[in-house]
């Protein structure tokens, strides 16, 4: 399966690509798709992007609204979701004294987005630590509930982490948000072609997630579901052709025809919309190579070699499975320079992975998809065994 699949992809052959997770790997038919795209928009620009444009983009938020389980209405196209949540995070009315809860496991970039939002608006960031390992719904869902107050106005969760590759229980926590009055803000970067989505049962206020990741479009495709009921409190980041001055007004239209949170974030004046466009194709690509199969297979070979590294260092994982992003995994390692392992392995076995220090944990973040095989876990195992001192380390810890 691995072998015919990896054909379809343009990852350079010399590396061991085990980092789907940072950027994503976009198959070959969906690329010659974008890039039509490309070139469709240079030969007639003025037609592409004065004319149809409006037109042209309805048709992915379309195609992808089915995949996530909610209304092409309450989606719009965006570059990535650090964008996004940007979006929400500059566009919520906070004041001094507001809180913002939070986790311990959230990406820095939106860490730092919301150090922003606070330092801006006066408001107070919480951040609660989940407890580790993660084994039960109930010890997550009663860590976030119990840091709730009455001054918690912003909720903002990922659903399956960055670094710690968690996938997060997060469905009670955004229904008790609700109940309280509280704005629920999700990351969903790593969500849209990893996990089965359905964004009107979810309930949560605001979830941005990226395409090009798990779902294979090119760099630069994501989006931003919002609610019908809190539309109107988005602004964009950049008003453009697209916002009109009556935004706010119930039953507003944007400058295209469309909704005012349509139109005035996705019409944002000259760029290239071409990633955002392969959305279909992307979708098509999966259908055609059974993607449901292939990712059963990857979430196999990733727990597998997860459960190998594990038996040699005697570390145990940081969540119970059902809690482990099915296709990443962060793999504890004993204490050691992250950098310079992460060095070797690229260096010595040209194997792109991730190593680094989360808290007080060294971690191997493993992403598998369908390009990947057994033998390149065989060879990530000998490896880390051999940089790592793994056999003797195992040794050791039996006597």
């Amino acid at each position: 399966m691995s072998e015919n699949l990896a054909r379809q992809f343009l990852l350079r052959e010399d590396v061991v690509f085990l980092n789907h997770g940072s950027f994503g790997a976009c198959p070959r038919p969906v690329f010659e798709t974008y890039q039509r795209w490309q070139l469709d928009l240079e030969r007639q620009p003025v037609e592409f992007l004065g004319r149809n444009l409006t037109e042209t983009m309805r048709v992915p938020r379309i195609a992808l609204s089915a995949e996530l389980g909610c209304s092409s209405d309450d989606l719009v196209g965006l570059t990535n979701a650090t964008t996004g949540l940007n979006i929400v995070a500059q566009s919520l009315d906070l004041k001094p004294g507001d809180q913002i809860l939070t986790t311990d496991h959230e990406y820095s970039a939106l860490e730092k987005t919301w150090a922003y939002v606070a330092r801006r608006t006066g408001a107070e960031i919480v951040v609660v630590k989940v407890p580790m390992p993660l084994l039960t719904e109930a010890q997550f869902t009663d860590t976030i509930i119990a840091g709730m107050t009455e001054r918690t106005k912003v909720l903002f969760l990922s659903h399956i982490t960055s670094p710690t590759a968690l996938l997060f229980p997060i469905e009670r926590s955004i229904a008790e948000a609700r109940k309280r009055g509280i704005w629920s803000v999700i990351d969903g970067a790593h969500t849209p072609g990893h996990i089965k989505l359905d964004l009107d049962a979810l309930g949560a206020d605001f979830y941005s997630g990226n395409c090009h990741k798990w779902l294979m479009t090119p760099k630069g495709s994501a989006f931003l579901h919002a609610r019908p009921e809190v539309q109107n409190l988005l602004n964009p980041l950049v008003i453009s052709h697209g916002w009109t001055i009556d935004s706010k007004q119930p039953g507003a239209k944007g400058a295209f025809g469309n909704s005012p949170f349509i139109d005035g974030i996705e019409m944002q004046g000259t760029r290239d919309p071409a990633p955002w466009l392969t959305v279909p194709a992307a979708l098509d690509f999966r259908r055609d190579n059974d993607w449901t199969s292939v990712a059963a297979h990857c979430q196999q070979l990733a727990q597998d070699t997860a459960s190998r590294l594990g038996e040699l260092t005697g570390l145990a994982p940081l969540s119970a499975s059902q809690f482990c992003a099915p296709q990443m995994v962060a793999m504890p390692l004993p204490e050691c320079d992250v950098v310079a392992v992460k060095d070797a392995l690229l260096d010595k076995y040209n194997i792109e992975i991730p190593v680094f220090k989360w808290q007080d944990t060294c971690i191997a973040r493993l992403s598998v998809q369908g390009y990947n095989s057994r033998p390149q876990m065989d060879l990530l195992i000998g490896a880390l065994t051999d940089l790592l001192g793994l056999t003797a380390g195992a040794k050791r810890q039996a006597s």
